[in-house]
């Protein structure tokens, strides 16, 4: 999803704008091009991950088709990725209503609640069809999932989540985001499925770019 598009209204006519299908540039699996496949960035982003170390980060939108259909997959990558990538997701923020999401997503990463509860609010968007974009919302639907809603309310509007919101949006800003998903590698690369293709291609490009983060 492009991001002059993003709008929570006009959601549904921008899911066209990331295409997910085949891409005849990966037939043979060839090696990625640079200008085409991803970019290199001008100036690089900053990078929370310690040395020796190849940080990975998905730029995500808990409301976009694409990352609700590309994250089973991108999931089953981040569990298997080598020791020594360190994989991050960021929600982004285009505009002032996607916050909320942006705290939803730092508030369950802050209570370790990721791995259970992430797959579920994407269910809850786009299968179930619940709104979850403002803040009584998310508040009603994660009070009837069995969370401490004192704690979830307390971490939502801490200072360490409101922080980890201006850190996401200033990621998003150094890597130039143009959509989402995408992914960005050791604060150089930046590459989507517009560029790459599809997420699959997007998830191969990214393995060979950490092999050339580590050479580097």
């Amino acid at each position: 999803m492009k991001r002059r598009n993003f709008s929570l209204a006009a959601s549904a006519a921008a899911a066209s704008a990331l295409t997910l299908g085949t891409s005849a540039s990966w037939a043979q699996a060839a090696a990625p091009k640079e200008g085409k496949d991803y970019v290199k960035l001008a100036k690089p982003a900053q990078v929370s991950a310690p040395a020796g170390k190849v940080e990975v980060i998905e730029f995500f939108w808990y409301n976009c088709p694409h990352c609700n259909a590309f994250e089973p997959q991108f999931a089953a990558w981040k569990n298997a990725a080598p020791a020594d990538v360190v994989v991050h997701r960021v929600p982004v923020a285009f505009n002032a209503s996607f916050v909320p999401q942006q705290k939803l997503y730092y508030t369950l990463e802050g209570m370790n609640l990721v791995n259970t509860m992430h797959a579920k609010v994407f269910h809850a968007i786009h299968v179930e069809r619940i709104n979850l974009s403002k803040e009584d919302q998310i508040f009603d639907w994660m009070g009837k999932q069995g969370v401490d809603m004192a704690k979830f309310k307390e971490m939502f509007g801490s200072f360490s989540v409101a922080n980890q919101v201006r850190k996401a949006t200033q990621l998003q800003q150094e890597y130039d985001l143009e959509g989402v998903p995408a992914l960005g590698v050791a604060g150089r690369y930046y590459t989507d499925g517009t560029k790459a293709g599809n997420m699959t291609n997007v998830l191969r490009v990214v393995d060979q770019l950490i092999a050339s983060s580590r050479k580097a």
